[in-house]
């Protein structure tokens, strides 16, 4: 998907995740069409139970959000809603008042609940009180083989790096998380926060 602000992209995804299909073989909808459907997806709450298959709102013609994002780009990005309220969330006060190791071990296990049920895990990345990291990405899948024996190595989609996935690690050892190195991060340690899991996150 397109450059945009990492919360609004990360609750897209599980939203479409939960609540649409796509159809390839389909024929293409209108602007108006297709615009009103978005609307119908990214209206629905993050945190609700997926619809059964035969419920999901259908996008004919694309063989996933990314094809239809990179088709449709302004169409999509003007129905999908803004950034702006995600700095107002209730939940980020969580960096300030749950920073302990515990807290992140039941975020670890809440982790790997939602992977087993199969569904996204939309995650709040911080290293606060530094701000070299204040970012939202969405873990979709845990690494079958990790180098480093006890730790457990995770797949994540990251707006910022669309190209390929980056690696978010937990060491049961230190009980925390660690984060890919890139050009915007220094890497290393993280605290992450479900965001989307459920009302007021």
């Amino acid at each position: 998907m397109y450059k945009r602000h990492c919360f609004v992209l990360c609750r897209t995804a599980v939203q479409f995740k939960k609540f649409a299909r796509f159809d390839p073989r389909g024929a293409l909808l209108d602007d108006t069409s297709l615009a009103a459907r978005i609307r119908a997806v990214t209206h629905r709450q993050p945190w609700a139970e997926p619809l059964p298959k035969d419920q999901r709102i259908v996008f004919p013609g694309y063989k996933d959000l990314r094809e239809m994002s990179k088709a449709r780009r302004e169409l999509v990005q003007l129905n999908i809603g803004h950034g702006w309220p995600s700095y107002f969330r209730i939940s980020n006060a969580r960096m300030i008042f749950q920073q302990g190791a515990g807290y992140q071990e039941e975020t670890h296990a809440e982790l790997n609940a939602a992977l087993a049920r199969g569904q996204l895990f939309a995650a709040f990345l911080t290293n606060y009180p530094r701000f070299s990291i204040n970012h939202s990405v969405l873990v979709f899948k845990r690494k079958s083989f990790s180098p480093n024996p006890g730790v457990e190595t995770y797949y994540v989609y990251d707006p910022n790096h669309p190209e390929s996935p980056r690696e978010l690690t937990w060491s049961p050892h230190t009980r925390s998380f660690s984060y890919q190195k890139d050009w915007d991060f220094v890497g290393g340690y993280v605290r992450v926060y479900q965001v989307y899991g459920k009302w007021l996150q």
